[in-house]
């Protein structure tokens, strides 16, 4: 059996247990209203007419008080320079369809409680192992103690193993710079003394030049001329 209601301008199919939404109703969360059904199907029989079908009672429980999704408005004039954008959401009411004449929905099994035997197992299970984990505890830390004994024993061995090798290293390095020291002298001692030469040998070339160069004076050769006319006379 259902029943074709009509609220909030609009026309709804429903039977007993169906959950739907419809425009808000100024009722509140949890009560009950009545929606007035304009036709009417149990089984062979349709009315059809709603002055009949409105006397089958058709009952639904308020569950929710909502808004549907937003939807956008978009205005545009072209050439105008005007557009603007909205959102809106519908204001929605969701009922249960508790009864449709005499048909009416099952109602709903409640939830069965859990026995307290089978409350009272895990909390067992939980202190178990709880004891396990205590139990366990110690064991773990006696094994890493020796193993981080053994740790350190290895660390100290190779500390010791590095240290003598890293003293000669240090004589040896000292031996190879008294060694190159002395070639270092000996290699700066013919470079000193070739500078010196080369400052005196400057020095030398300076007083030369601040003493008066000598003038020598050459005999003019007469020309010809005066050789001819020597001889005429």
């Amino acid at each position: 059996m259902y029943a074709i209601v009509k609220t909030g301008g609009k026309q709804y199919k429903v039977a007993a247990g169906d959950v739907i939404s419809v425009e808000k109703l100024p009722v509140e969360v949890g009560s009950t209203v009545n929606l007035d059904a304009i036709c009417i199907v149990d089984g062979e029989n349709v009315e059809a007419d709603p002055a009949k079908a409105a006397k089958t009672a058709v009952v639904a429980e308020v569950l929710e008080q909502y808004k549907d999704k937003k939807q956008l408005i978009f205005k545009f004039k072209k050439r105008k320079n005007y557009h603007k954008l909205q959102g809106h959401r519908q204001r929605l009411t969701r009922v249960r369809i508790v009864s449709v004449g005499k048909e009416k929905a099952p109602k709903a099994e409640p939830k069965a409680k859990a026995p307290e035997a089978e409350k009272a197992a895990p909390a067992e299970i939980a202190a178990a192992a709880t004891a396990e984990v205590v139990a366990a505890a110690p064991e773990k830390k006696t094994t890493k103690a020796p193993a981080k004994t053994a740790a350190k024993a290895s660390a100290t061995k190779a500390s010791e193993a590095k240290e003598p090798t890293k003293k000669p290293a240090a004589k040896r390095s000292a031996a190879k710079a008294e060694e190159k020291a002395p070639a270092k002298t000996a290699a700066k001692a013919p470079a000193k003394a070739a500078s010196g030469e080369k400052k005196a040998t400057s020095r030398k070339a300076a007083s030369s030049s601040d003493e008066p160069a000598k003038t020598t004076t050459r005999k003019r050769a007469p020309k010809k001329e005066e050789t001819a006319s020597d001889d005429a006379k």
